[in-house]
């Protein structure tokens, strides 16, 4: 049903890109404390590129939009001038707004933080951007758009001789009592409303679809039919329509009827971007599964499975943890699924299930650090990925503030520091892939080790700088990523 394509990958890239800086947002000083609420959590440009949406600690929205298209001439200008125009996209910042609240859940006595934890664009209408942001437990739907500014003209006052009090001259309050001038007014102008041609950005909460997930909710998805999203939680998948807050359909329950059996949990979840009754999950087992809406209504039966088998003799304490997938994502055409687990990222091909047809080792040092990464909780980061447009090339973070990008068809990758000069640190390419294995739960981890560790360069990474959030412009080289509280993004 997806189609007869060969099972061949992307075709590779010729030569690895040139990265240069190219904007910053919210930089911090040397020797400046990141408040906790600042830090960014979420990274998501809206299809076309034109937006770019940002979520936090603090539970607010933050909207940037592109600045570089808007100023260019018309195609048929570009296509008649005798040059090329070279600028990069370039951002600025829009609006932001408060989406979340920190809550108290009374029947649980659990604290709901206000965090935000996944943004996804939807449709645009009549020059309006809506959008979805999601906590641990709500999901709201956003409308933002400009609005002309109203103000009241057309009264018998004459602005320009309004004092502070609000009353020109002739009127008074004496006692509280309003006086008419002398000779009273010839005529009694009633206030009129009219707009002027300022206008102000309003972000408006259109709904709310609250109390459908007993567990966190780690993925929302937008169906490419406009109508319908999922959300996801460690144990369930819900449909809703856009339009209906007050229920939603569960397609996916992977809770067994004796919560001691459970040996998986969901970790992340994306519909098709074309195909609109087909979505994929993954789990902690290291495994991705399709599932098809048409099949039944409960959607407990995958029609493809992938997962890389365990090579013999190769497992360990912790190979469990480290199959466990923190994000996928389908490429632009529906084609591929990249997934990041993590010590690799792994590029999958929808209609072979033998195995990944890529597979990039994205920190293989870290592999005899294991047990101090337990230790210090490190091992349980939850680290995105993300896609060009093209399908060329994977990028995704890891410690140091460092990620790291990969041509497709090969192992070499280019590692960049989230700074002004992200050239600054490189990181040598192991020479063989690394092959996550799958398998079981996870495990809650201790803190109480260093938080750096070394190469064999000697090189030192600082475990508490971690880029765990970034996102790939859907047309053109452009990466925005962040560190902390700081938004970067560098063009190729």
């Amino acid at each position: 049903m997806m189609g007869s394509e060969s099972d061949a990958p992307p075709p590779p890239s010729s030569t690895p890109l040139d990265w240069k800086f190219s904007q910053v947002f919210g930089e911090r000083a040397a020797g400046e404390e990141v408040q906790e609420v600042d830090i960014i959590s979420a990274i998501e440009f809206n299809k076309s590129g034109s937006h770019l949406a940002t979520g936090d600690r603090g539970g607010r929205v933050v909207l940037f939009e592109r600045t570089d298209a808007k100023d260019n001439s018309t195609r048929k200008d570009l296509e008649n001038s005798d040059y090329t125009v070279s600028h990069h996209p370039e951002f600025r910042y829009k609006t932001e707004f408060q989406s979340h609240e920190p809550e108290f859940d009374y029947l649980k006595s659990l604290e709901i933080e206000e965090k935000i934890n996944k943004i996804k664009w939807c449709q645009t209408a009549n020059g309006a951007l809506f959008l979805l942001s999601t906590n641990d437990k709500t999901i709201k739907f956003w409308k933002v758009q400009e609005k002309k500014i109203k103000k009241i003209s057309e009264t018998n006052l004459d602005a320009s001789n309004v004092k502070s009090n609000g009353f020109g001259p002739g009127l008074s309050l004496p006692n509280g009592d309003f006086s008419f001038p002398a000779g009273g007014f010839g005529s009694l102008r009633l206030p009129v409303v009219v707009s002027s041609q300022e206008t102000n950005l309003v972000a408006n909460c259109r709904r709310v679809y609250a109390h459908a997930h007993d567990y966190h909710i780690n993925s929302i998805s937008t169906n490419s039919d406009g109508e319908t999203f999922i959300s996801a939680d460690d144990l369930r998948i819900n449909l809703w329509n856009l339009e209906i807050s007050s229920q939603s359909f569960n397609i996916v329950d992977v809770k067994p009827p004796n919560m001691e059996d459970l040996t998986e949990v969901i970790t992340s979840a994306e519909f098709h971007p074309i195909n609109c009754n087909t979505l994929a999950y993954s789990s902690s087992k290291g495994s991705i599964r399709l599932v098809d809406l048409r099949q039944s209504a409960l959607c407990d039966n995958h029609f493809q499975l992938f997962e890389e088998h365990e090579a013999p003799g190769s497992r360990s304490f912790f190979t469990e943890i480290i199959a466990s997938i923190s994000d996928i994502k389908f490429s632009k055409d529906g084609r591929h699924i990249l997934s990041r687990d993590y010590m690799t990222l792994k590029l999958w091909d929808i209609n072979m299930n033998s195995g990944p047809v890529a597979t990039f080792p994205v920190h293989e040092y870290l592999r005899p650090k294991l047990c101090d990464l337990y230790e210090n909780d490190s091992i349980f980061d939850k680290f995105e990925c993300c896609q060009s447009g093209d399908g060329s090339r994977v990028a995704t973070g890891s410690y140091s503030n460092l990620f790291r990008v990969f041509e497709s068809g090969s192992k070499e990758a280019t590692t960049l520091e989230a700074s002004r000069n992200p050239m600054r640190r490189q990181v040598p390419t192991p020479a063989k892939p690394v092959r996550s294995l799958p398998s079981i739960t996870r495990v809650v981890g201790r803190r109480g080790t260093e938080a750096q560790v070394t190469d064999a360069n000697g090189n030192s990474y600082d475990f508490t700088t971690k880029l765990l959030h970034l996102a790939w412009h859907p047309t053109e080289n452009l990466i925005a990523c962040a560190a902390a509280n700081s938004l970067y993004m560098y063009y190729a």
